[in-house]
């Protein structure tokens, strides 16, 4: 359940969270209800409360859950050196793959993908790269997590080079280059899920990790 809970406060602010609004109902009489929507609302704000404070700690818990789960579109890391050589790219499947960057509210970096898109086939490899930047007079430690959209494209998005769950730390009005260097699987080609998928989304979010 902390896993469910950690990843949903971990999302981007940009994709919508995956639950619909909670609806209440009680036959009870007004002051009753009155005090149970009271004590509802209070364990709502402790809940939350406590999980941004602990956001940073979950970060580590919300890999692992990813990656055991597939939660999120999480990608693969590509281990196999020799199955890289081997694969076949599938030229007539052309995807679109877009990036996009964001920071929690915390961290003051700049963060941003130096391409919007690139354009692949399942098979072949490619490059793509990130600049954060530390624009203020101190030393600050990031880590980013990341998800894939749509979500059963994640098991064919291998990494090979990523910056993700890493703790990046910036100088003073430090500027870094990050590169993903990654590939679609070939049987990103063959699943009837995405046979009409033209497009790919991997985005990133940076958080200020504790010193």
């Amino acid at each position: 359940m902390f896993a469910r809970a950690a990843a949903a406060a971990l999302r981007p602010v940009s994709r919508p969270l995956l639950c619909g609004p909670v609806r209440m109902a009680s036959t009870n009489p007004p002051r009753r209800a009155k005090q149970g929507s009271a004590s509802t609302l209070m364990y709502i704000a402790s809940a939350v409360v406590f999980f941004l404070g602990a956001s940073y700690a979950a970060v580590p818990l919300y890999r692992l859950f990813c990656q055991a789960t597939g939660f999120g579109g999480t990608t693969s890391k590509a281990e196999d050196a020799q199955k890289i050589r081997d694969m076949v790219p599938v030229p007539d499947r052309r995807v679109r793959i877009k990036f996009i960057a964001s920071t929690s509210k915390t961290m003051t970096w700049k963060f941003f993908p130096q391409q919007k898109e690139i354009t692949v086939v399942p098979g072949e490899t490619a490059l793509a790269f990130f600049t954060a930047q530390n624009p203020t007079d101190e030393a600050i430690t990031g880590i980013s997590t990341y998800n894939v959209l749509p979500y059963e494209a994640g098991q064919y998005f291998n990494k090979i080079q990523c910056f993700c769950f890493e703790e990046q730390r910036l100088n003073p009005h430090e500027e870094v280059d990050m590169p993903v260097f990654f590939y679609l699987d070939p049987e990103f080609a063959e699943d009837p899920q995405l046979e009409k998928v033209e497009e790919v989304t991997l985005s990133y979010t940076f958080f200020r990790a504790r010193e």
